[in-house]
């Protein structure tokens, strides 16, 4: 069986069926989020908090980014796997920002790549002009953006109209010229209901909510969030399973057994020694 492609995308959005994308940044999870029957897994630079036990996203390097998305590409068969290109990774110029967008491709398996991109951001729609143009699928990413997180001061929700925030418009304007440059879809991070329902109105392609209500074409969670791996939570996800727990009480059983001599016993060795 074939892997999820960007025009199986399309036709779902078309005939107005949900779209399912969670993140995975390494072989075992990606193995079960892809079993689990999603669309596409985003292998993102989330990763830097969530996976790399980094404070945000962006120490988060090209090198380590191309790790995680190949160890994904590994263990994946049906999913459409999109690798996040990391901070800085694409912007200084052109031609770094596709040879790098390229290499998610060539030598991390992945199937398209993933941009945050800035309100009215001019050079990052050339970028997904340009990797179009050559064969590299680009899915877009507005809202709430975490590689400006410095610049914007903080995780404030967008399309609001405000000084904090990206307004309505702005978010609906970029969309389309991200759209009008080639990019297959919209994700939607942390924005006002009434902003993404705007976008999603306005584009053709589908929109990939995370923080964005209800009037999108689908929706995307971090995986670790969603099995509560991570000792976190948060408004605009659900909690489906506490896996912190479960692994602590594991680790502690493991600990009791050793300390009281319980493990290993002889089943657990290799030609054991008969005892009287």
């Amino acid at each position: 069986m074939s892997r999820t492609t960007i025009r199986d995308l399309q036709t779902r959005y078309e005939s107005g069926e949900p779209i399912t994308m969670l993140t995975a940044y390494d072989a075992p999870i990606a193995r079960q989020v892809d079993r689990g029957g999603v669309d596409a897994i985003l292998v993102g630079d989330s990763a830097g908090d969530n996976h790399m036990g980094y404070d945000d996203t962006l120490p988060v390097t090209l090198e380590e980014a191309l790790s995680n998305t190949a160890a994904v590409d590994r263990a994946v068969d049906d999913a459409l796997v999109i690798g996040d290109m990391p901070f800085l990774s694409y912007g200084t110029s052109i031609a770094e920002s596709v040879e790098n967008a390229g290499r998610f491709m060539k030598e991390a398996g992945a199937d398209a790549v993933k941009l945050e991109t800035a309100p009215y951001g001019e050079t990052t729609i050339e970028i997904v002009d340009r990797c179009t143009e050559l064969g590299i699928p680009v899915q877009g990413h507005i809202g709430y953006t975490p590689q400006r997180n410095n610049e914007i001061g903080g995780a404030f929700v967008q399309g609001k109209d405000r000084d904090v925030s990206a307004g309505m418009q702005a978010l609906v304007d970029t969309a389309e010229e991200l759209v009008a440059a080639g990019a297959f879809s919209i994700v939607l991070e942390t924005v006002s209901e009434a902003a993404a329902k705007a976008v999603t109105e306005a584009v053709d392609v589908p929109t990939i909510g995370i923080g964005a209500g209800r009037y999108v074409d689908g929706q995307v969670l971090v995986t670790n969030d969603v099995i509560g791996l991570s000792g976190e939570s948060f408004k605009l996800s659900k909690q489906y399973a506490d896996l912190d727990s479960k692994i602590r009480s594991a680790v502690e059983a493991y600990v009791a057994d050793v300390e009281s001599g319980e493990f290993p016993t002889g089943e657990h060795a290799f030609e054991p020694i008969d005892e009287e």
